[in-house]
């Protein structure tokens, strides 16, 4: 399926960084931007200005934070994928643990994932958390009403391994529950619609397939790698991050029941029954997590790369990506629009691919302009 594509080949990137900062090297695809491959140590002070104006340190000594969700009033819940812990971060930057997760077993990309909190959060007091199990990832759900109930599985049986577990949640414009999954390291799964890995899911809050998807079951669109962002824009249309093994890594424009290609297709592949991305980079660019819209764009946190790359957007059709605090902070994994319109982005330099400093990791918080 053709699409309004951007493929940013090394040239463009280095066009593209020439008022910032150099581009960092790869070693070819390796997950999440590869295990023993340090990112670049930071060139930048961390309230410098790099890109789109100046930044804020809201939070330091964190240990790998996954997921961020926001709460009525303007705190956020941050999750930590090593240690279980689910913090509650305050605009101000005070931070409390609200609880361990249960049943949470860390291991590789695994562990505690991501976060969602229930749209009638006010009335329910509900939360999601998306976690690595011993035999599996799963959705789960707990009240949180200034203290964590134990949490209860809604979605079971997605395929774990040491890489490429997904790990995204989010409400959408709909209501709806999506999930992002990875193949957990086994290609097929991404074909097999029976199969819960390399899938975006869409269930009710309950866990159960939502209405109108494509093949009733919890599968929303298939043939993902690994997807860890997803984001909806003004006219409520879906797009996805996705990593790339040796040549790409995308971002995609999510429809219902489609196809997205791997393992036979990675990039742009123009054939017929796969769908195309949108934009695309070299992997050692980009290796991207996150995804957040906000001011006509989308931005996505680059592991790899190192930046929060800028995506412009005019109803729906891609600009050229603009790299944004290029090596300022090292690994970026979260990136969330928060209630004051500014972006939350988290580090990942403590995930044992990146380079910590002494207040790794952290929460900072960016304009988005």
């Amino acid at each position: 399926m053709r699409r309004h594509a951007i493929t940013l080949t090394s040239a463009l990137v280095a066009a593209c960084t020439a008022l910032l900062a150099g581009c960092s090297s790869s070693d070819g695809g390796k997950p999440e931007g590869g295990p023993g491959t340090p990112a670049p140590a930071s060139t930048a002070a961390p309230t410098a200005t790099a890109g789109t104006g100046a930044a804020r340190v809201l939070v330091t000594g964190l240990s790998v934070p996954w997921g961020v969700a926001f709460l009525p009033g303007g705190d956020a819940l941050v999750t930590e994928r090593d240690s279980a812990r689910l913090l509650r971060v305050t605009p101000a930057g005070k931070r409390t643990v609200v609880g361990t997760v249960p049943d949470v077993r860390p291991s590789g990309e695994g562990g505690l994932l991501g976060v969602a909190v229930s749209p009638g959060y006010a009335r329910d007091h509900q939360i999601f958390l998306y976690h690595t199990a011993a035999d599996d990832n799963r959705v789960v759900r707990a009240t949180y009403d200034g203290r964590l109930d134990t949490p209860r599985p809604i979605v079971t049986g997605i395929p774990k391994g040491d890489n490429h577990n997904g790990g995204r949640l989010a409400f959408g414009p709909d209501g709806m529950l999506y999930a992002t999954t990875g193949e957990s390291g086994a290609p097929e799964k991404s074909q097999e619609r029976g199969s819960l890995g390399g899938k975006i899911l869409r269930v009710t809050p309950d866990g159960r397939p939502a209405p109108g998807n494509p093949f009733g079951t919890p599968v929303w669109t298939y043939g993902h790698r690994n997807v860890q962002g997803i984001a909806w824009d003004e006219k409520q249309r879906l797009y996805a991050t996705e990593f790339g093994q040796v040549r790409f890594d995308e971002i995609n424009r999510i429809v219902k029941g489609d196809n997205y290609g791997w393992p036979t297709v990675e990039g742009i592949g123009h054939r017929r029954g796969f769908t195309d991305p949108l934009v695309t980079w070299p992997t050692d660019q980009a290796s991207p997590s996150g995804l957040a819209y906000a001011n006509g764009s989308l931005w996505a946190a680059a592991l790899q790369g190192t930046r929060l790359w800028q995506v412009p957007l005019r109803d729906g059709v891609p600009g050229r990506p603009v790299p944004r605090y290029q090596d300022a902070y090292g690994r970026l994994r979260a990136v969330v629009r928060a209630p004051s319109g500014d972006l939350w982005v988290t580090t990942s330099n403590k995930d044992g691919r990146g380079d910590p400093k002494p207040d790794d990791d952290r929460v900072i918080v960016l304009p988005a302009r």
